[in-house]
């Protein structure tokens, strides 16, 4: 896989073990498509020395990345399951508890945007979309708390369309303006056990969902102009802020987000 820039890990989270809800990248015909955020982040913390439960929606997705965590020395898991079903949610833990002998930090990344305006967007489309970017994160962490160990750590990926009417979807602005919310509670309500929660807020990244937003707003394109580093990011550079959250680097980091986006928020 095409890591870019990155330095040799300095295993910062050896001995861990993770469970990455939302760890697959769909399949791409193009053979030069770049990884997801997902699959970078199992990759980099297995990379760190993380053992890592890999579960995505997708059976075939979730192995892919398993083989990729497997193949960088530590121990991987594949996992299936529909994180918006509270019953699959909670077997997507137990599965993972279960494979990597306990579990100490989990990641959720998971998210779709439907409608177009509010007049575009139907009651079918905000349900379904805040069932995934929300619901889906709520129950990941109602199910992992309470298998985690002490001192662990949580952090859900959420957006810059958490910050501002980034995009034409009132829903999926929406989500992830609540996820904001979600990780202060989680954050509150962990620490009496020195757990942590955070949230990366990725902007304009590099993948193939990203590539596939793009080509569906015009607008999208257009703020490349605008993100003061001249340039997308890359999924790599969002699991370089996920993995700093997850290990001790930021041990007295919790309730806060960490926005990825080359300074476009900024201006």
């Amino acid at each position: 896989m095409d890591e870019g820039h990155l330095e040799q890990a300095a295993r910062r989270l050896a001995g861990r073990k993770v469970l990455v809800i939302g760890a697959g990248t769909r399949p791409d015909d193009d053979p030069r498509a770049p990884v997801g955020n997902g699959r970078a982040i199992a990759v980099l913390a297995a990379r760190e020395g993380a053992d890592v439960a890999c579960a995505d929606v997708s059976a075939p997705a979730a192995a892919a990345t398993a083989e990729l965590v497997s193949s960088e020395g530590t121990l991987s898991v594949a996992v299936v399951g529909d994180a918006t079903d509270a019953e699959q949610s909670a077997a997507m833990v137990a599965e993972a508890v279960l494979g990597l002998g306990g579990l100490d930090a989990l990641v959720v990344n998971v998210g779709v945007g439907l409608g177009t305006g509010l007049t575009g967007s139907s009651p079918e489309d905000w349900d379904q979309v805040l069932s995934l970017n929300l619901r889906a994160p709520f129950l990941a962490a109602k199910h992992a708390l309470p298998a985690m160990a002490d001192a662990g750590a949580v952090v859900f990926i959420g957006s810059v369309a958490g910050l501002r009417a980034a995009t034409n979807s009132p829903a999926y602005d929406s989500s992830k303006a609540g996820l904001f919310g979600l990780t202060r509670h989680v954050a509150k309500e962990a620490g009496a056990r020195r757990i942590r929660a955070n949230l990366v807020v990725p902007g304009l990244i590099d993948t193939p969902m990203g590539r596939q937003a793009s080509a569906g707003r015009a607008s999208r394109t257009a703020s490349f102009e605008r993100i003061p580093l001249g340039r997308q990011g890359t999924a790599w550079e969002v699991a370089e802020a996920v993995t700093f959250l997850l290990s001790d680097h930021a041990s007295y980091i919790t309730g806060q987000s960490l926005v990825v986006d080359g300074g476009l928020s900024a201006v």
